[in-house]
């Protein structure tokens, strides 16, 4: 019988988050069960093409109500009366455990939990039980796994990525890894920040799996000739990306007679800002910004381009990237890239050996990084082959899903090397 996992996520299916989807078709290949509770709905409207392949059944939990849980509580109590009877006192006792980033209350997470764990009985009353319950984010999905864990003995784990990790308290991140067999996350920076917060004493192996990608699918494309030279940026359209940076260094370049056009995928809150950056800088004629595009609209640009550029920083309440996934895609097609040192990039891209670098903010920088690129082929090819040895070396999906499976599937220790 194939291994059964409880996958908890936020929301399904994010455009942003195309790793989670990425990640649960490359353990579905490697014979794995997963069961999906996604707190919410996305509510987007352009969805990836992959998530057509997912096998896994998709159950979401919005819509739930006081008088509900109360129903689902003294169901579960019947159940497991001991259990239920601590997990209640737990959160009556630790009301801000859900504090910091997240949308739900701890009640808000305790009626999740109960929904999942009747979940778990009927698998079990079915003869499917489940081997762990794994939460994708450290904020809400991790707190609704452990209390799932809670109320049904199941072990459990969590992947921890960015926001969710920086600004979630202390307390409540500590209170997380304290329950925790291992916890996930896809860069040595969160890996060294959870060892510098959590307690050891309280600290589980902390197992760092990059975001693969498929190479195939994301595979140079041979000689690009665009005329102009383009540019291709994606991301969400948000502060910590640093899109007015890239804005206000492509006006740099183009005042030193450099010729490209750039096209920025990406949706967001600053979308309409940064349309009137784009226009107040003289830019309307050469940056496109395209709105969501699904990942075939961002290979395909991906192919078309000369150069892939990425200028993220840190925010002042600690939101960062880790390694964002764009960067690995875009490198796993031979380009060259142009990215900051935020976060955990410097992991991944290393200055004039895979791509070029500049200080987060450093618009000047940027922009003489973009004009090199963008003006010398040379560059281009040295760096572009080398990025995409970078990423066939350490970022291949089915490498990561080999082992992920190691913390999911307790049977397999070993493929949770290197444990920090």
């Amino acid at each position: 019988m194939p291994d059964r996992v409880i996958y908890i996520v936020r929301s399904w299916p994010r455009l942003s988050q195309t790793f989670i989807v990425n990640e649960v078709l490359a353990l579905e290949r490697r014979g794995l069960e997963l069961v999906v509770f996604s707190l919410v709905r996305s509510g987007e409207d352009v969805v990836q093409p992959q998530v057509a392949d997912v096998r896994a059944p998709v159950h979401y939990l919005d819509g739930t109500r006081g008088g509900t849980d109360v129903h689902r509580l003294l169901s579960w109590g019947v159940v497991a009366p001991l259990r239920t009877f601590l997990v209640l006192v737990y959160c009556l006792l630790h009301p801000r455990m859900a504090a910091g980033y997240g949308q739900c209350s701890t009640r808000q997470c305790l009626g999740h939990a109960l929904r999942i764990a009747a979940a778990v009985r009927d698998l079990r009353t079915a003869g499917d039980e489940p081997v762990r319950v794994h939460a994708h984010f450290a904020h809400d999905p991790a707190l609704v796994g452990m209390l799932v864990a809670r109320l049904t003995g199941l072990p459990f784990s969590f992947t921890a990525h960015a926001r969710d990790l920086y600004e979630l308290p202390v307390a409540g991140l500590t209170a997380r890894a304290r329950e925790a067999t291992a916890v996930v996350t896809c860069c040595d920076v969160n890996a060294r920040y959870l060892e510098s917060v959590v307690p050891h004493q309280d600290r589980p192996p902390i197992v760092v799996v990059h975001h693969g990608v498929d190479l195939h699918r994301f595979s140079p494309a041979g000689q690009v000739t665009a005329t102009p030279p383009l540019l291709v940026s994606v991301g969400r359209l948000v502060q910590k990306k640093g899109f007015p940076d890239l804005l206000r260094a492509l006006r740099e370049v183009k005042d030193r007679g450099v010729r490209f056009h750039a096209r920025i995928s990406g949706a967001g809150p600053l979308y309409a800002e940064l349309a009137r950056l784009r226009d107040t800088l003289g830019l309307a004629a050469d940056v496109e910004l395209r709105g969501a595009e699904d990942s075939d609209a961002v290979v395909a640009a991906l192919h078309r381009a000369t150069v892939f550029a990425l200028t993220p920083y840190e925010l002042p309440g600690g939101d960062r990237d880790g390694i964002p996934n764009v960067l690995v895609e875009a490198m796993a097609c031979g380009l060259p890239v142009v990215a900051t040192t935020a976060g955990g990039i410097t992991e991944l891209v290393r200055h004039d050996v895979n791509g070029l670098l500049a200080a987060p903010g450093d618009v000047a920088g940027i922009a003489d990084a973009l004009a090199r690129l963008l003006t010398d082929a040379a560059s281009r090819t040295r760096l572009g082959t080398a990025a995409r040895r970078t990423v066939e070396t350490g970022y291949d999906i089915d490498d990561a899903a080999r082992r992920l499976e190691g913390v999911l599937v307790p049977r397999i220790p070993a493929e949770m090397e290197p444990v920090r």
